[in-house]
């Protein structure tokens, strides 16, 4: 039954692209970038201090992984418009 159901969804399933050093630039600028842009939120300190960075680690690893899904919807619809 399950595995029924699989075959059926990965018929309609776009191609994705395999791991590139452009896949990885492009992730970890818009990490970067969401990680500037939560410099900007009413209280980035909130939390354990991170030693370097003017946030705090929880707004560190959430910046992180926000940044990562950003990253990996660009880098998706730069694969459906063939441009990746």
């Amino acid at each position: 039954m399950i595995s029924s159901n699989l075959l059926a969804v990965a018929a309609s399933v776009p191609p994705t692209p395999v791991w590139s050093p452009t896949v990885g630039i492009i992730i970890s600028v818009s990490s970067l970038v969401v990680l500037l842009l939560s410099t900007r939120i009413e209280k980035p300190l909130v939390g354990p201090k991170f030693p370097i960075l003017p946030v705090s680690i929880p707004t560190f690893v959430a910046a992180m992984a926000f940044g990562h899904i950003i990253g990996v919807g660009i880098v998706l619809g730069l694969t459906n418009i063939g441009r990746l």
